[in-house]
């Protein structure tokens, strides 16, 4: 199965966007729709810019989805999401934000997307945002603990 025609990115010269509006997330037939099957994407140096101060926000990005017709592709996936490094956005937002837009490019089955944001001012915040159902023989991986123990071991 020969697809990469269809997409801009993949294998050529990509510029990252200005901001994740302008960002292209580009998509891919799913070659084994049956069985059912959970994808995980960890994108482990998120960064974006707190809109209030400018200061630089760090996160693990992670994405678990059940793919229906389509994937995302990677390349544009890891573009995607190094458009939010000059772009300031709260915490909740930027994870939300990413859920919605991959949603809608795939429309999968089911997808989860946990942002764990490295502590400021002492507070971690983490963020899980998930819609769908996910098919019975599914499984998710467990989720990494926080990096921000409290000083606790």
């Amino acid at each position: 199965m020969t697809f990469t025609s269809d997409l801009t990115q993949l294998g050529k010269k990509a510029e990252i966007a200005k901001t994740p509006e302008e960002a292209t997330l580009e998509t891919f037939p799913n070659p084994h729709p049956e069985p059912d099957y959970v994808v995980r994407l960890t994108a482990p140096e998120f960064t974006t810019l707190c809109p209030v101060t400018g200061q630089p926000d760090f996160a693990v990005i992670i994405v678990d989805y059940v793919p229906g017709e389509r994937l995302v592709e990677s390349k544009s996936f890891k573009l995607f999401l190094g458009s939010f490094r000059n772009h300031g956005t709260f915490h909740e937002d930027c994870t939300g934000y990413i859920h919605n837009r991959l949603k809608d490019a795939m429309a999968p089955k089911f997808i989860r997307v946990t942002g764990l944001w490295n502590a400021r001012g002492g507070i971690a915040i983490d963020v899980v945002v998930e819609s769908g159902i996910l098919p019975s023989g599914c499984t998710i991986l467990p989720l990494p603990r926080s990096g921000y123990s409290g000083g606790r071991q």
